[in-house]
């Protein structure tokens, strides 16, 4: 069966230049931080220097990003998506309003759109022109979402680059690219993995990994290790 490529939201008022203006693009497989990765730190430091930044409160601001909000947040509405039927078909319909009654709400995950995995259908998120991602259930995004290979092949090959992730899909299962836009942020609800049906909801959300979300990784009863 060919693979689905579908962009089911246009670029308007977003991107390089044109409406974002919140993410950096990092250069993949730099060893020295992107330019706009050096002007932010010079801003930084310019703004500690004259007192109009608390150097604690941007270590605050990051610690609540990478460890409160991040991906933990998306693993448990994937956990209760799976055990609660009537939630999942609420996500499906309202992903923002289902997500938010979890109390899961803020920065770029006020638009939120859910896709469900299954055995014919396997989703993966991509942004074509920058890095659009929803922090507010996965956190801060990792470098290779924003990489300009990432965002470039997934549309056009995305079972190659599936692969290179570790993901081989069957021939008979169809492939859907979503790309994320400034409007519209996605999360994937992976297939639950077999051999789990004697744990429970807190149990399940340890085995929902970020990359999973995102629709570069198939879960398994093993899941919930670090990922890059």
């Amino acid at each position: 069966m060919d693979d689905h490529k579908e962009r089911e939201h246009s670029h308007s008022g977003h991107g390089h230049g044109h409406g974002h203006g919140h993410d950096e693009h990092d250069a993949p497989h730099s060893h020295l931080p992107s330019d706009p990765a050096l002007r932010v730190k010079a801003l930084e430091t310019l703004l500690v220097d004259k007192g109009l930044v608390d150097p604690a409160a941007l270590d605050a601001l990051i610690e609540t990003y990478e460890h409160k909000i991040g991906p933990r947040n998306g693993a448990k509405v994937v956990a209760k998506a799976w055990c609660d039927p009537d939630f999942k078909a609420w996500l499906l319909r309202d992903a923002t309003a289902a997500i938010a009654s979890l109390g899961f709400t803020g920065r770029q995950g006020e638009h939120m759109v859910a896709v469900e995995n299954s055995a014919a259908l396997h989703n993966m998120v991509v942004c074509t022109l920058c890095s659009c991602y929803p922090w507010s259930v996965l956190g801060i995004p990792p470098v290779w979402y924003k990489s300009e290979a990432y965002r470039s092949r997934a549309v056009i090959d995305p079972r190659g680059v599936l692969s290179e992730f570790g993901v081989t899909l069957p021939e008979t299962a169809a492939v859907k690219v979503w790309d994320s836009t400034a409007e519209v942020r996605y999360l994937v609800i992976p297939q639950r993995p077999e051999g789990t049906d004697g744990l429970n909801e807190e149990q399940l959300a340890e085995l929902v990994t970020r990359n999973s979300m995102i629709g570069t990784e198939l879960l398994s009863a093993d899941s919930g290790s670090e990922q890059p």
